[in-house]
């Protein structure tokens, strides 16, 4: 006969491994977004292991354990006795040019207000306890940069696809995928204008996004869907204030 595992015991031990997953999901997104961006080119090798743990300030545990996603996703493989590399990037079903100007940002907001707004509703309906603790897992790392005073793309990032993966809609997560340097764009610009207004700024976006985590774990479609939309042209407002751009077709 099983024993049965005492709550508060089961409870502690949640509540051990969630700092380390959050720690994990940090230094995944944040090494996810150094490759995609070409910080770290194809083929090359990663830092070792001492200096990388060392670099963001988690143990080699921690790293290792972003590194093995990294493997599993194909984003890195290992040569024994050599260390980490870069892999080259498969064809992607889904591909956008560079973000070059002010339009390019305006118009990956339209995108991202018209895909975004509808897999918040989705996720509602269809998400379950695992992708629930994903969007958890973001907001946790949200708020803690908020109680920081500092803006963290990475962890903003996570919070929206987490949102597209709990619409278990594989196209909206794939295209917030092939999205994500575009989108980090916005969220760099956005964030340095957050930093500029100071901490109330910076708490007015951790109530939006706590607010949509709300709709979407008490399943209401219809006011995660209006939040997202909502908190994306605030985001896109906070950017360009009045001064949007015409993006109408000349002649």
């Amino acid at each position: 006969m099983t024993k049965a595992i005492p709550l508060k015991t089961a409870q502690t031990k949640e509540a051990r491994e969630k700092p380390k997953r959050s720690l994990a999901d940090r230094v995944y997104h944040s090494l996810f977004s150094r490759i995609s961006s070409g910080e770290y080119p194809i083929n090359q090798k990663l830092p070792p292991e001492n200096t990388l743990a060392q670099g963001f300030n988690v143990s080699r545990p921690v790293l290792r354990t972003a590194l093995e996603r990294l493997r599993a996703e194909g984003v890195i493989y290992s040569r024994q006795g050599a260390g980490n590399f870069v892999r080259a990037a498969s064809s992607k079903p889904v591909g956008f040019t560079r973000v070059e100007t002010l339009a390019d940002i305006q118009r990956c907001y339209e995108f991202r207000i018209t895909i975004e707004t509808e897999a918040a509703s989705m996720a509602a309906e269809r998400r379950n306890t695992a992708a629930l603790g994903k969007i958890a897992d973001a907001l946790d790392l949200l708020r803690a940069a908020t109680g920081n005073r500092v803006h963290h793309e990475d962890a903003d990032f996570s919070f929206h696809l987490a949102i597209t993966h709990a619409a278990n809609n594989q196209y909206f997560e794939a295209s917030m995928q092939a999205l994500r340097s575009h989108i980090y764009v916005g969220m760099e610009m956005h964030g340095q204008s957050l930093m500029t207004d100071g901490a109330k700024a910076l708490e007015t976006v951790l109530k939006e996004h706590t607010k949509i985590f709300e709709a979407i774990k008490d399943g209401d479609g219809v006011r995660a869907a209006n939040l997202m939309r909502g908190h994306l042209e605030h985001s896109r407002d906070r950017l360009f204030g009045s001064g949007q751009l015409d993006l109408r077709m000349k002649g």
